[in-house]
């Protein structure tokens, strides 16, 4: 039996859950995938997934054995890589998990570029506005904003924006203008809930420093959501930049009351805490820092 082989496999089979499938990757018999995991399981003297006739899961042996064995799998291959020289460009498999309006917004239409220049790479998005585990998720690298929760994690801030209050033109013929913190009682808001959002803000401007409790009726706990709440007229908001960014360009929304400061909002690239970030992970945290930077 080969083992690294047998390895590759089991970790193929547990990162896309189907035999079927890991067999089309390899282009081999789905046997040929059952004959090797039972190898590689008579090997070590241990069952390493539960196999049923709805899912495939790892036992506790297995995914401990998976997270050492991918680990070291991608370890092999950053030697490789270093081995060859860097104009090689990267290649194997790398799983990024970013918040999903963001990512659609300021990550998917800048993939291409990114994907040209490693043609060898194989990126998956695990997009979700949660703060999934890396670990357990299998992820190389997470984009996530705000404060860090976990001060263990292994971060690097690559981004700031500013929060703004938004709302369409139409809303604000209709409603009026805010000129001040105090006037934003007096409006209808949409409430984003998750980290980073909520009713209680502090504006300041110069010396000046205000705190208002927003009022709104509808309340949202994804950004998608919120962009479609405002750009239908429903109240103004206050976001990220980023969550408005095509729509301030267009003109489609608009910023007010921008003499006034809110606090802003970092967005940092995370990675697994107790693994050295993988030259891939780095490269594509780079690659986001520089394209919003441009």
């Amino acid at each position: 039996m080969d083992r690294l082989a047998a390895i590759e496999i089991f970790i193929r089979v547990v990162d896309t859950g189907s035999f079927s499938a890991t067999a089309r990757h390899y282009d081999v018999g789905q046997p040929a995938v059952s004959k090797a995991i039972a190898q590689l399981e008579e090997w070590l003297g241990v069952k390493l997934l539960l196999r049923s006739t709805r899912a495939l899961t790892p036992t506790e042996a297995g995914h401990s054995f998976y997270l050492r064995a991918k680990r070291a799998v991608e370890e092999t291959d950053e030697a490789v890589l270093a081995a060859r020289g860097s104009a090689s460009g990267l290649s194997g498999k790398l799983r990024v998990s970013a918040a999903v309006c963001f990512a659609r917004l300021h990550i998917v239409p800048r993939l291409p570029e990114f994907l040209e220049e490693h043609p060898n790479l194989e990126l998956e998005l695990v997009l979700d506005d949660r703060n999934i585990d890396l670990v357990n998720e299998g992820i190389d690298v997470a984009l996530r904003m705000g404060n860090l929760a976990d001060s263990n994690m292994t971060a690097r801030k690559i981004s700031e924006a500013r929060r703004r209050v938004i709302g369409t033109p139409a809303y604000f013929e209709r409603y009026g203008t805010p000129q001040e913190p105090a006037d934003l009682l007096g409006h209808r808001a949409v409430i984003y809930t998750r980290d980073g959002g909520g009713e209680d803000w502090t504006f300041c401007k110069e010396t000046a420093e205000i705190s208002i409790k927003m009022q709104g009726r509808v309340k949202i706990t994804a950004t998608e959501g919120v962009r479609a709440a405002v750009i239908a007229g429903i109240g103004l908001t206050i976001v990220s930049e980023w969550s408005f960014t095509p729509e301030l360009k267009s003109g489609a929304v608009v910023s007010v009351m921008d003499e006034w400061m809110l606090p802003s909002i970092s967005l940092s690239a995370v990675y697994p805490t107790g693994r050295q970030a993988s030259t891939k992970a780095r490269q594509f945290a780079a690659f986001v820092e520089h394209c919003l930077a441009s």
